[in-house]
């Protein structure tokens, strides 16, 4: 009798151990979904190869590694390089603030929409960033040709820069969300 009350006593302690080790507020925090952000680089910080004395965010380098191309291509393209006409004189005059500024604030812009933290975006909204009567560094107004375009071009730009198709595919879902700001005739 003894001995089944102590067997029957230690079932019920294993039992009501196994139990409360189940509890599900125990349980490891479930992964989150990887952000765009995260997938381009996240927040691993990496030596910045324009400044090798600074360190940068992998997905900020990331990021405006590929918008660095993505304006070298726009430049060189028939179709949008009108739009840029400013930018494009400050350039062939040797002046590469204008550049960097739009380089700064496009990096911002999608560091912030792919889901970085450490970073803001301060430009304008993009529906007065593409209106010329309120930036008149924009030559014209963009349709709907020249929006395509401009995601072509930032698919050559990606390239340039080795970015796997999974995750251009995934940068063009996101900027295919700014096609009403952006278009505007």
């Amino acid at each position: 009798m003894k001995k089944t009350s102590l067997l029957l006593v230690a079932g019920i302690t294993a039992c009501t151990s196994f139990f409360v080790a189940c509890n599900k507020n125990d349980d490891p925090p479930m992964p989150t979904a990887m952000t765009l952000y995260d997938s381009l680089g996240g927040t691993a910080m990496v030596t910045d190869p324009a400044n090798t004395s600074m360190q940068i965010e992998q997905g900020r380098l990331g990021i405006r590694s590929v918008v660095d191309s993505t304006i070298f291509v726009i430049a060189a393209d028939p179709e949008l390089n009108p739009y840029f006409a400013t930018l494009l004189a400050e350039v062939t005059a040797g002046d590469l603030s204008g550049f960097q500024m739009l380089s700064d604030n496009l990096t911002d812009f999608l560091c912030v929409a792919t889901g970085a933290t450490n970073f803001t975006y301060d430009g304008l909204n993009m529906v007065d960033a593409h209106d010329p009567a309120k930036n008149p560094r924009m030559s014209g107004k963009a349709d709907d040709a020249d929006f395509d375009q401009f995601i072509a071009d930032v698919v050559v730009g990606a390239q340039k820069n080795a970015l796997p198709d999974y995750l251009i595919a995934r940068v063009g879902a996101l900027l295919e969300t700014l096609r009403d700001p952006v278009v505007q005739q």
